[in-house]
This record gives C-alpha cells, structure tokens and sequence, in this order.
C-alpha cells in the first residue's frame, strides 16, 4: 500500500479472518456466502469503482490511521484531504520515525523534512496517498480477480460495506476492502498473501467529516516553506519502449503504464535511479528502477527481499550493463518474470 502505489478476493477459505482482531468477522464472512450472476457483480464492482472514486473528488476530511505489516512494521499518521470539487489537496504527517509532511495537490508533491529543513518537490501523477486506489476499471479487476461482497462491518466509527478480491492466479495478491456508507470512502484495506494471510493492513482509527480542511487552508500550509531549502526533482515523463525498454514476452496482465526520467543535474546532487517505469495489471502495480550497473555498490547475483506486502528483486539485465530493481505488492514469482522478461528494444 506504500507506495504503492499503491487498490481496493468464489470459495471461502479456511482462517480467512484469522488475526484481524475484528469481532464481527464472523458476521461478515457469513454474509458473503451467497453468490451473484456475472453481470450483477461487474454491475456492483462499477459502482463501487465510480463511488469510491467520487468519493475522493468529493469527499473532503481529517482523520488518523495505521498501517500494519506482517513483516512486524507498523506506522501511523494524520491525514488532512480537502477538496472543491476541482482542485484535490492532501497533507498526510507521519507520527512514527523521523518526522516529515507529505503534501500532494493533484500532480504535485512536497516532502517536508524537518530536521535536514529542506522541502522535495516533484511532479508526478500519482493516487491519494491513502488509500492508495488507482483508477481501475471493473474489468480490469473482474480480467484477474474474482469478486464477493461479504456484507457491513464498521470501522471507525463508520458503517461499511465489505469487498473481498481472491485473484485467479499465483501471481497477484487478494484484497479485502472496506467502503464507508454512504461517503463512498474506503476506511480498511487488507492485502492478502496466497495462502489468505493478511500480509498488510492500512486502516482509519478515527475519521471526521464534520470539521475539514479547506483546500486554501491546506494550500496555504503546502506553499509556506519559510526555513526550509526547496529542492526540486525534476521528472520528464516518457514510455518504457522510448525509454528503451521492452518486455520480450507479456506477463500476468502487466502491462506498461507510465515512465519517468530524473534529470542527470539532480542525480549528481541526490543519487538514485535515473529511470522509472510503472507496469500494471488494472490493480496491483510494480516498479521497475533501472541504473548503470556499478560492481562496488551491486551485488553480482539477484537480490530479494520480502516486506509484508511488498516485495523486491534486484538482478543485472540488458547484458550485465544494467542494475534493475523490481519493486511490488505481488508476490516474488511475478517480479521474477517481469525482471527476466524485460529487454532492450532492439
């Protein structure tokens, strides 16, 4: 869900609410034991997509929530989300670590970093920070996801209806979904391993609709960067294939969204990746980092690692000359064939 960006799985199975500490799962699980033709559910999955989504236009609120990782990570936050129906702002505060602000409004972001006084700055499309939907179609989740509402739960103090997403293959994750009624708004999102362990969960503990921020209010705070040193991170956005870079062969459903370029001035001052590229299935998304190979910082054999929901794999490609770096909440198995599919456009 860090990130990733990060939206939103007929049969039950067994312990499917184990460790949600959620007393009335019981209730919800028996709720969805019914089942729904085919055009009924694309039907409810398009109205929950286009209220969920309006929700985010519309909608404007101030709460607290928590994310939680089986990886044994857990974080908390304030955020601040107004809107005016045109413009969209956020302000999400970190209440765990080192302190930082992020602000997003539409397509731009600032990073507030205290205790460095600087303030990072891109462009870059991107979803709400929290929580983290994309703009998927109902048939692009219904292409590699199985639908089943489990019926009303509450959280944070908020009726909800209950989406359960169980993918049909090995190589995305299962989602759980918690819309409040009637904002439309999703409260709880779970991200579920293939054996239907909760692999991470981001959840409001407290949320009000009453006393919001206003997008000049939030603006105002966004543009005040007295005592800080703004530093931009220029991003030119391009395609993976005129970046040149291609998969040999389709993965999964994944397939290239969008590519960003950082400017070399920035990568002498603040070393990372020069090029990005975002591949998606409609719903899960992973990232692909790429940069010269350097044998003093790269290891020579693939890199993985396993964070909860989200998983890495770092390997050489392109004949050894680049460094790739695949990051994702889909499981190992999809980013190894992505990283052994992607090639140089010939």
């Amino acid at each position: 869900m860090a990130g990733l960006a990060v939206w939103l799985a007929c049969a039950p199975w067994p312990g499917a609410w184990a460790g949600t500490g959620d007393g009335s799962a019981g209730a919800v699980a028996r709720a969805g034991a019914s089942t729904a033709s085919a055009p009924q559910v694309r039907a409810e999955i398009d109205d929950w997509v286009e209220r969920i989504h309006r929700a985010s236009r519309e909608q404007s609120y101030r709460g607290s929530f928590v994310v939680w990782s089986s990886a044994g990570g857990m974080t908390s936050s304030r955020i601040w989300h107004a809107t005016d129906g045109k413009v969209q702002i956020e302000r999400i505060e970190a209440l765990d670590g080192s302190p930082r602000t992020v602000f997003r409004k539409d397509d731009l972001v600032r990073t507030f970093l205290p205790r460095a006084q600087v303030v990072k700055e891109e462009r870059r499309d991107m979803p709400g920070l929290f929580p983290h939907l994309p703009q998927a179609e109902s048939s692009a989740v219904l292409r590699h996801y199985r639908a089943r509402f489990l019926g009303s739960d509450r959280v944070a103090g908020q009726d909800a209806s209950v989406l359960w997403l169980e993918p049909r293959d090995g190589l995305r994750f299962g989602y759980r979904i918690w819309m409040a009624q009637p904002s439309g708004l999703v409260v709880k999102l779970q991200t579920l391993g293939l054996r239907g362990q909760v692999l991470e969960q981001a959840a409001f503990s407290q949320i009000d609709f009453d006393t919001p921020p206003t997008v000049p209010q939030l603006a105002a705070q966004m543009d005040d960067t007295r005592g800080f040193r703004l530093l931009a991170v220029p991003l030119v956005k391009t395609t993976a294939r005129d970046a040149g870079w291609q998969l040999g062969r389709p993965v999964a459903g994944f397939v290239p969204g969008d590519c960003y370029k950082r400017d070399p001035a920035v990568l002498a001052r603040m070393p990372m990746p020069p090029l990005q590229c975002i591949f998606s299935d409609g719903l899960a998304t992973v990232s692909l980092f790429f940069e010269p190979y350097d044998a003093a910082r790269h290891a020579g054999e693939p890199r993985r690692m396993d964070m909860g929901a989200t998983q890495t794999l770092a390997q050489r490609v392109g004949g050894g000359s680049t460094w790739l770096t695949a990051v994702g909440e889909v499981p190992q198995e999809t980013l190894r064939q992505l990283v052994e599919q992607i090639e140089p456009v010939r």
